[in-house]
């Protein structure tokens, strides 16, 4: 653990715990809204919400916090926000393309790119054993993401040629890594300047910029926001709620005092959470290869919680 410069009340690794849980509901309330709103619009509306909600606590505990930020943190904390809107923009698309567990699984590969980068960005080196939950969790998303091509038949393992994979899911696949890259930034610059400003004023400026910038989008585009039925609107409130406020939130905290890579690999439990509610609710049933590979997963979380225990 890499403490901050006061003492937690909560466990980190339990508040981490919280996190996980609530985010592996989003990809099945996202499916739930996308049966009436596109995906940026929904975007949108949960940065927006989430946003609204912690600019009432702003005003009422952290009036004078906008008098001590510089403009360089300013400036950084709009930074995150965009590449937030760039990872809920392109993840959430990509649910419309691609089975929930691939996009997940996929999106979730941002511990590989965190561990390239953050020697050179927060000066963080991973040690060995996070090196090893990483290439586990990393072959295990790739296991997932072959899911689509590979099928078992009486002849045995059949691959799928080039040109007869579904150019549909491919699209999806292509998305949810752009989300994860998108993620990658948002982590390394929370990493990095979260132990300076306070959860609640840190999170409302990212979430607030990155929700201006999709409703920018989302107005350039000229995607209606209005005319959906109350239950869409409902699931749209719920994802800002859940997912974002809670599990999005927790992950922020934890960033102040654990280091990013164990953070980012941390949220790799989302998968698993997530196959689970979507064979209870939409009765998708993981294929043999996302069950193992979210397998790998697991003991690539296990593996790296045990090194940041130490």
């Amino acid at each position: 653990m890499k403490p901050n410069q006061k003492s937690p009340n909560l466990p980190p690794v339990l508040v981490l715990a919280v996190g996980i849980l609530a985010v592996s509901t989003s990809s099945i309330m996202i499916r739930y809204a996308q049966s009436e709103a596109p995906s940026l619009v929904i975007a949108a509306a949960r940065l927006s919400v989430a946003a609204i909600i912690l600019g009432g606590i702003v005003l009422l505990r952290y009036r004078n916090i906008f008098k001590t930020l510089a403009g360089k943190q300013v400036g950084i904390l709009i930074l995150s926000g965009l590449f937030l809107a760039g990872h809920f923009a392109a993840w959430i698309t990509s649910l419309e393309y691609t089975s929930i567990i691939s996009s997940v699984v996929l999106v979730c590969s941002t511990p590989l790119w965190v561990a390239l980068f953050s020697p050179m960005v927060v000066k963080e080196k991973p040690g060995g054993l996070i090196w090893l939950g990483m290439v586990l969790t990393f072959f295990g998303a790739v296991v997932v993401g072959m899911s689509s091509a590979v099928h078992f038949t009486n002849l045995g393992l059949q691959f799928e040629g080039f040109g007869q994979v579904n150019p549909r899911a491919m699209a999806g696949n292509l998305l949810a890594l752009v989300g994860a890259w998108s993620e990658t930034g948002y982590i390394l610059i929370g990493r990095g300047i979260r132990t300076k400003i306070a959860l609640v004023p840190y999170t409302f400026i990212v979430y607030g910029s990155g929700a201006l910038i999709m409703i920018l989008t989302v107005a350039i585009l000229g995607l209606k926001i209005t005319g959906y039925s109350i239950q869409t609107y409902g699931w749209m409130a719920a994802i800002a709620v859940v997912p974002q406020l809670l599990g999005h939130t927790s992950f922020n905290w934890a960033l102040g005092y654990l280091n990013a890579a164990f953070v980012s690999v941390a949220l790799l439990g989302e998968p698993v959470g997530t196959s689970i509610l979507s064979y209870v609710l939409l009765k998708e049933i993981p294929t043999v290869f996302e069950a193992v590979g979210g397998f790998f997963i697991l003991v690539g979380i296990y593996i790296t919680s045990r090194s940041e225990a130490k």
